[in-house]
């Protein structure tokens, strides 16, 4: 009988739900492994985008093919440099996707959007801009770290992650690591909303029921981080410009210091196209990475979920 009230109350939460079979710890662990595997897989061809993206400098890519570029920067300075600095990404990441997870469930819930059946775009936009601009927070300096040591040259400058952050912190100042923070929220919260409303959509779409579905998690999650990376493409480049702008060897670079001064002197520079430097290799990165991340999240939601209902 009381095997038979445990099965009942199981059953009475649904695979979405965030309380009370899933808890707020549980669920940044599992945005922490989402947010890991997410960023270490595809880190390479982030490195490609960032070169990518630098305005005159002499490592920038002669080709926009991802491949050759790839082979470019191998071939000249060693494989593992297309690596160098993801150490960054490991320690920031697992936190800054844990708080992000975090606030996206809970907003989520409180806003109604874990009902059966039923679509609620507003609510997935709206728990997604809030979940970014709580973990663009933490992962913000992580960021600029990052893509110091994504340069050309790098290791001249710094030895290590913790090497790059002092000589940023001494050179510049703390100001350095959240310059593009104002530029960054501009990215990636139209960016969450568009990938969480159109993860949301597919994903009801193809599994009304909400039921674990490891193909579904896979495929919505690839199209919506492909389609969100597309359309903020142009805020990418001007976060990618005022994060490197210390290492610039142009004086008009380095004087740039906001949103607005990025797109004047890249729209001065390289017009209309200059907006979308970057484009192939962040929308290539990004399908299979928000794939990882919305697989392995999801994943480690159920695991926990049934984990859960054992006890």
């Amino acid at each position: 009988m009381a095997q038979q009230s445990v099965s009942d109350t199981a059953e009475e939460y649904d695979y979405e739900s965030l309380p009370p079979n899933f808890s707020l710890l549980q669920n940044m662990v599992a945005g922490a492994f989402a947010g890991i595997a997410e960023h270490t897989a595809m880190y390479p061809i982030d490195a490609i985008k960032t070169r990518m993206q630098i305005i005159g400098s002499s490592a920038t890519p002669t080709t926009s093919s991802v491949i050759r570029s790839t082979y470019q920067i191998a071939s000249k300075e060693g494989v593992l440099n297309l690596w160098r600095g993801m150490s960054s990404v490991i320690v920031g990441a697992g936190p800054a996707h844990a708080v992000y997870f975090a606030t996206y469930e809970a907003v989520k819930h409180a806003m109604g959007g874990n009902q059966v059946g039923v679509h609620h775009p507003l609510a997935a936009a709206s728990s997604g801009a809030a979940a970014t601009i709580a973990s663009d927070a933490f992962m913000n300096p992580f960021d600029v770290i990052k893509q110091r040591m994504q340069i050309q040259n790098s290791k001249r400058m710094y030895r290590s992650m913790v090497d790059c952050a002092r000589y940023v912190y001494k050179n510049e100042g703390l100001g350095a690591f959240y310059i593009s923070y104002p530029t960054t929220l501009s990215m990636t919260v139209p960016f969450t909303a568009l990938q969480f409303l159109a993860y949301e959509s597919i994903s009801t779409m193809m599994n009304p029921q909400k039921d674990y579905d490891p193909m579904t998690h896979c495929l919505a999650g690839g199209v919506a981080g492909g389609f969100a990376a597309g359309l903020t493409t142009p805020m990418d480049v001007i976060k990618t410009m005022l994060q490197t702008r210390g290492t610039s060897t142009d004086p008009q670079v380095r004087a740039v210091n906001s949103f607005v001064g990025g797109c004047q002197l890249l729209y001065q520079r390289e017009g209309l196209r200059g907006f979308f430097k970057g484009v192939r290799p962040r929308v290539v990165t990004t399908m299979p990475s928000t794939a990882i991340c919305w697989s392995a999240y999801e994943f480690c939601k159920a695991y926990f979920i049934k984990m859960n209902d054992k006890l």
